[in-house]
């Protein structure tokens, strides 16, 4: 469709606006401070037209307020506690690093904490996925190979026992590298499908390295909403809910698990209407499970299905506080709600 097909001119201005600001942190940092001053207008944006949807909902999913940028995130080697035992790579990603820094915090307390040494490479950006998913293949294939380069490196250097991905719409997209340069040069080529071999959801590393929690189970509910990326894309289904188990959780799992919450990567942006329904009939769904809080191992999912809700946390920070890490917001939420 991008080579043969010109889209009118609103979409191809949205698009050309969302590929060059989602994937660079400090764009897309600056880009929700202006909406969210913009927030309260979004109500006055008139008509029903698909483009007047695309701009009241970008105003809706920009967060209230921003945390600050965390120094954790900043290209550096955070040593293992104790004797170690792995060593591995850690993709921060690019919209996670400004909308919830704390998911990469716990990643890297509870990998270190379990003797696991882990390297945030100077060099690594955004996966490619969200230029990917739109069709602009050029840019997303630049930054793939950045981001393979820096890990090449890595890995045949000291070694990498794994590439942890903690945002499952990324890791999708990591482990496919192999198929995306199955076409490039014969160097290209064999590093990236070396990077797809070694990539995994961090609820694989957990289990690969035996995760156990350090606090009594907190009596709490936790809805696991399965994103699309993780148990289609990845076929990860099993890990996540495990290690809630594990960790002392009661773990429902909604009816209709297998659907999607709206959010897949942009999607939420470009078809707002269809993805308010989706949104709508998963929470729905999790509302009858009685639950306290929601986890989910993927930004864009936890960003759809906040707000007027129940709480919502990453897996990761769950499972870190249950080790020993701080509390997450979502668990005070909860425990007021109760």
């Amino acid at each position: 469709m991008e080579d043969t097909y010109v889209r009118p001119w609103p979409e191809r201005a949205l698009r050309g606006l969302l590929s060059r600001v989602l994937p660079y942190p400090a764009r897309f940092r600056a880009a929700l401070m202006g909406a969210r001053l913009g927030r309260p207008l979004a109500r006055l944006v008139p008509g029903a037209s698909l483009t007047a949807e695309r701009l009241r909902a970008m105003f809706r999913l920009a967060p209230g307020a921003l945390p600050p940028a965390s120094p954790m995130q900043a290209p550096q080697i955070h040593k293992a506690e104790g004797i170690r035992r792995g060593r591995v790579a850690l993709l921060t990603g690019c919209a996670q690093t400004v909308l919830a820094p704390s998911i990469n915090e716990a990643t890297i307390r509870l990998l270190t904490r379990m003797g696991i040494e882990v390297v945030i490479t100077r060099e690594q950006g955004c996966c490619g996925a969200l230029n990917h998913h739109m069709g602009d293949r050029e840019p997303a294939m630049a930054l793939a190979r950045a981001n393979i380069a820096a890990w090449s490196r890595e890995a045949e250097g000291e070694g990498l026992d794994a590439i942890v991905v903690n945002t499952s719409g990324c890791g999708t997209t990591v482990k496919d590298y192999g198929f995306m340069f199955r076409e490039e040069p014969a160097p290209w080529k064999a590093r990236a499908e070396a990077v797809a071999g070694l990539a995994k959801d961090v609820s694989e590393v957990l289990l690969q390295f035996g995760y156990a929690p350090s606090r009594e189970a907190p009596e709490l509910t936790v809805a696991y909403h399965s994103a699309c990326s993780l148990q289609h894309g990845q076929k990860v289904t099993a890990a996540p809910k495990q290690l809630l188990a594990k960790a002392g959780f009661r773990v429902k799992e909604p009816a209709e698990g297998h659907l999607c919450c709206g959010s897949a990567g942009t999607y939420n942006i470009l078809q707002p209407v269809i993805a308010a329904q989706l949104r709508e009939r998963k929470l729905g769904n999790i509302a009858r499970t009685g639950a306290d809080l929601i986890a989910a191992g993927n930004i864009g999912c936890l960003t759809q299905l906040a707000g007027d809700t129940l709480p919502v946390a990453h897996t990761v920070e769950l499972l870190d506080w249950m080790a020993g890490g701080p509390a997450p917001p979502a668990v005070a939420a909860a425990r007021r709600a109760a």
